[in-house]
């Protein structure tokens, strides 16, 4: 039975691939509608014949990367559970030692390492092809060194969740999901408020704005947007990436604005102050708490349909899958499994909430620098900053755009113009 579950796992991710491989180079159709030729949002009026080329290769081995990326996990997880792996992992915990909790880190230790191990293929695919498209910089010391410090934040994370997870799941088999959820609000909130200030610094350099003429361009943005900013940070990304972006992070005293180098040298002041309006503008409209609103509830119905559906796959295929019961640690890679995939059925939603956010933050930018031309002008950068294609597939703006389309973008801010001209 565990050799067939394996097997229909792997032939069930085979035609998957076949099928997205089918759709995004044969299929899909990302030309722009006749209605939109010679406008502004046209790639044509703003990027040359070998960067419309070059955007539209990228663009579909990056989507065809992300679509096989999430299904792979799902696959190692079931794999790692009929070979017996997971088995394994717990007996070389229990020979190591006789504390409870230090032989949950080495069980998680050993998920993570052969989980880095699995997918570092992939990764560095990934990273291989933004390297030879000319959109990272970053060398493979550099890139190596990121990728070990993703290792043992994660590890450190899941550990400390896995182990008050476990926890909960032999304090009460029915209610976990509940307790697991009431705790996941603070350590939510508490990551968020350590991200800038703690995990952020671990990656990148962050010291504050150079060009103060800017900043003060932007604190008067802020005021004007009752914003209580008082420091604009810049982010050394030059030497890992060619792509531009601006965002505000953290929650409460560690929230900041922040701005990529890359950003500043070759964006214009006008163009930046278009950038940071749009991010104002997620403050103004308290988007950020919406979104962890957002998360608080989805999160709440994924715990529970985790429970819901472990119960029914160990009540079902435990025997095979070497799962005795739910809240024995054996069943994480399971648990992980079904996260996993409620994260990504439920990805279409959440991206459909925020690419509505971001369309609010678009035009508020537009209503507050009143500099269209700015706006459109960001917009075409980034654009040909990031080789993105303005007019993607139906399935990848559903699973992967948390932002509108650069066609829907620019084309909003040229009907802004018009109705601005026939209110005149």
């Amino acid at each position: 039975m565990a050799r067939k579950i394996g097997l229909y796992g792997i032939l069930a991710y085979v035609i998957y691939g076949l099928f997205f491989y089918w759709y995004l180079f044969f299929f899909a159709d990302s030309s722009l509608p006749f209605e939109y030729t010679g406008s502004k949002a046209d790639p044509e009026t703003f990027l040359n014949e070998r960067e419309l080329m070059l955007s539209e290769e990228y663009s579909k081995y990056r989507n065809f990367l992300f679509f096989i990326s999430t299904p792979f996990e799902w696959i190692f997880y079931v794999l790692i559970l009929v070979t017996g792996l997971s088995s394994a992992f717990k007996r070389w915990s229990e020979q190591s030692s006789k504390y409870k909790l230090v032989r949950t880190a080495i069980y998680v230790v050993w998920l993570s390492f052969f989980a880095f191990i699995a997918t570092f293929p992939l990764s560095y695919i990934g990273y291989s092809l933004s390297k030879s498209y000319n959109i990272s910089t970053q060398t493979f010391a550099s890139w190596m060194k990121d990728e070990l410090i993703d290792f043992w934040i994660n590890f450190g994370t899941m550990f400390i969740i896995v182990a008050v997870l476990y926890w909960l799941m032999n304090k009460s088999t029915k209610r976990w999901w509940l307790y697991a959820w009431l705790l996941s609000v603070p350590f939510t909130l508490f990551m968020m408020f350590l991200q800038p200030v703690v995990i952020d610094p671990l990656y990148n350099d962050f010291y504050p704005l150079k060009d103060k003429e800017l900043e003060t361009k932007i604190l008067e943005l802020a005021s004007t947007a009752d914003i209580p900013a008082e420091h604009v940070f810049e982010v050394n990304m030059a030497e890992k990436t060619n792509a531009l972006n601006a965002y505000v992070t953290g929650i409460g005293a560690n929230s900041r604005i922040v701005l990529w180098d890359t950003t500043l040298n070759r964006l214009t002041d006008d163009q930046i102050l278009f950038i940071m309006a749009h991010e104002m503008a997620h403050y103004v409209e308290k988007h950020l708490y919406i979104g962890i609103g957002g998360y608080l509830l989805l999160s709440l119905v994924g715990l529970y349909l985790t429970s819901r559906f472990m119960n029914l796959i160990i009540h079902k295929w435990g025997k095979a899958l070497k799962i005795p019961a739910v809240n024995d640690i054996r069943s994480l890679p399971l648990f992980l499994m079904i996260l996993s995939m409620l994260l990504f059925v439920s990805s279409p939603l959440s991206n459909f909430v925020s690419r509505y956010q971001e369309t609010r933050a678009d035009r508020y930018a537009i209503e507050m620098t009143e500099n269209s031309e700015a706006g459109i002008a960001t917009f075409q950068e980034l654009t040909k900053a990031g080789l993105s294609q303005v007019n993607p597939p139906l399935l990848v703006k559903i699973f992967r755009y948390g932002h509108p389309t650069m066609l829907e973008r620019i084309s909003m801010i040229e009907e802004y113009e018009i109705e601005k001209r026939n209110q005149e």
